[in-house]
């Protein structure tokens, strides 16, 4: 609710079951994750820290789970002081440990709500068979990873033998490449020409800093972005760099002080005048951990406005009327509705968090060497208010526009541009009438029509045309990651099965209406091929 962490999740079980259970149920079914952790807030009305139907029903019963569930920090204590369904610390702990919960992480006060285990043993509110279950799944994991037969390990050697080996590396390195998505590059202003470039400035409060996320650990190892490019072009050109602005953690213009906006007119003055003397800019802006709901002291990064903090955009304003050959990349932790870069950017790329091999990756994409292939994995909104925005959102009885704007997203999901073009063509389909349970094949011509070589993600969205209850739009059902080389042309092909047909009936148990559905391949959500097919008894 109200856009803020930890508040009350309204969502009905067939929401739940529709939009949000599926991912967690296929790394507990298919990843075999062994630890799962319950979050703060409530749904329909139930704390999940004492939610019986979610951790022993669902989790455990429908899922198989056989791990242990672990509370979040103090949220069994919260069910006393912020939820108010449990009278007393006593009463959380009794109520979680019953409900599933088999491990509690501290609390802000002294005494842990399960401290009183032994006496709700003692007085028969906690079955001893319960408690039995709950250490069993703990020490089941511990045993699993070999605890007791090596309960210590040194962080020096842990890093020396996993965490910085090559391979693992290589795969961070990919992973940051492969993340990376191109939301517009107007006349084609990537990949920059090394050769045609001297100097190259490098501004923006995220250029210097290596971000993973606020429970990562050290961020020692992490290659900066301008690190990165000064590896790239050593010997080939100059490399400089500017803060140009400095994002506070409740950082509002409206709030600065006199000698904060003349401190920030500086900052932005000095990286513009840097700028001025370069042949290309790469401008990293965006947020961070504090900025970005991930913290946990003061303030915790809940933000009314999507729009880039602070004043941002004025940085980017006065580096873009240089009309230098400039890049904007984004390294953020949420989406953001970035409307001034999106009309005024020559080119834009959206990294989120790259990892520790950010500053070399992004050399990799900013000259070339690596073609962008990333999609959008949810969908970016304009405004604010048009929140909640989602690809496969149900249609309105009425629809009608905003008074003062579109429905229409600031980019779609899905969405992600390259620097070639794939052409998509021949969608075709075994059959367009089909029994239940026969699966069908469906197939799609993409050509690389551009003279770079890339990977495109070839996207599969299926809708049902009529259901007793009413369905989204369209659902992403699969997708493929091909490479094709300048002018090659491959055929894609996709399985549709009784599982991607499914959905939860009125009765919430899975099935399929024989009728009419449509399928679509394509780029994005919003840019495809379509046909239709039928299934019949």
């Amino acid at each position: 609710e109200g856009g803020t962490n930890l508040a009350p999740a309204n969502l009905s079980e067939r929401i739940l079951r529709e939009n949000h259970f599926y991912p967690f149920e296929m790394a507990v079914k298919k990843a075999k994750v062994r630890t799962v952790m319950a979050s703060y807030n409530e749904i329909d009305g139930i704390p999940n820290h004492a939610n019986n139907w979610l951790l022993n029903g669902v989790l455990r019963g429908e899922w198989g789970f056989t791990g242990y569930v672990i509370s979040d920090y103090d949220a069994v204590n919260r069910m006393v002081t912020r939820q108010h369904s449990s009278a007393s610390r006593k009463d959380a702990g009794k109520n979680a440990i019953n409900a599933g919960m088999d491990f509690e992480c501290p609390s802000s006060w002294r005494e842990y709500c399960f401290s009183y285990l032994p006496a709700l043993i003692k007085s028969g509110e906690v079955k001893q068979a319960v408690l039995d279950s709950a250490v069993a799944r703990v020490l089941r994991n511990k045993f699993m990873l070999g605890l007791f037969e090596q309960p210590y390990i040194k962080l020096a050697t842990a890093q020396e033998s996993l965490i910085m080996q090559e391979k693992h590396r290589q795969i961070a390195l990919q992973a940051a490449e492969k993340g990376m998505i191109l939301l517009k590059n107007e006349n084609k202003t990537l990949p920059f020409d090394a050769s045609a470039i001297k100097r190259i400035a490098i501004i923006g409060p995220n250029a210097d800093e290596v971000h993973y996320g606020n429970y990562a650990n050290d961020k020692s190892p992490g290659i900066s972005i301008v690190e990165g490019l000064s590896k790239f072009g050593k010997d080939k050109f100059e490399v400089v760099y500017s803060e140009g602005y400095k994002i506070y953690e409740n950082d509002t213009s409206i709030k600065a002080t006199d000698k904060t906006k003349q401190a920030e007119d500086k900052r932005i003055a000095d990286a513009v005048s840097l700028a001025r003397t370069c042949d290309a800019v790469l401008l990293v802006l965006g947020g961070n951990e504090l900025t970005s709901r991930e913290e946990w002291k003061g303030h915790t990064g809940d933000y009314y406005d999507l729009e880039l903090l602070g004043r941002q955009n004025d940085l980017a304003r006065g580096i873009f009327e240089l009309k230098k050959q400039t890049a904007v990349l984004l390294i953020n932790g949420r989406p953001q509705s970035v409307n001034y870069l999106a009309k005024e950017a020559p080119a834009l790329i959206e990294g989120w968090y790259l990892g520790q091999e950010q500053g070399t990756a992004v050399a990799n994409v900013l000259f070339g060497k690596v073609n962008p292939s990333g999609k959008l994995a949810l969908t970016i909104p304009k405004h604010v208010g048009q929140l909640p925005v989602y690809y496969n959102s149900k249609p309105y009885v009425h629809e009608s526009p905003y008074i003062d704007g579109e429905y229409k997203p600031l980019y779609p999901f899905g969405f992600g541009l390259s620097y070639t073009t794939f052409q998509y063509d021949n969608l075709s389909i075994s059959s367009k009438k089909s029994k239940l349970g026969i699966p069908l094949k469906v197939t799609v011509q993409v050509t690389n029509a551009g003279d770079t070589d890339g990977d495109e993600v070839v996207q599969l969205y299926i809708r049902d045309m009529v259901s007793t209850v009413t369905r989204p739009g369209k659902e992403l059902k699969d997708f493929s990651r091909i490479h094709l080389k300048k002018g090659e042309s491959k055929t894609v092909s996709f399985t549709i099965t009784k599982d991607k047909l499914q959905y939860f009936g009125p009765a919430m148990k899975r099935i399929v209406e024989p009728g009419e559905f449509e399928v679509q391949i394509g780029k994005s959500s919003t840019d495809y091929l379509a046909t239709k097919f039928e299934i019949i008894k």
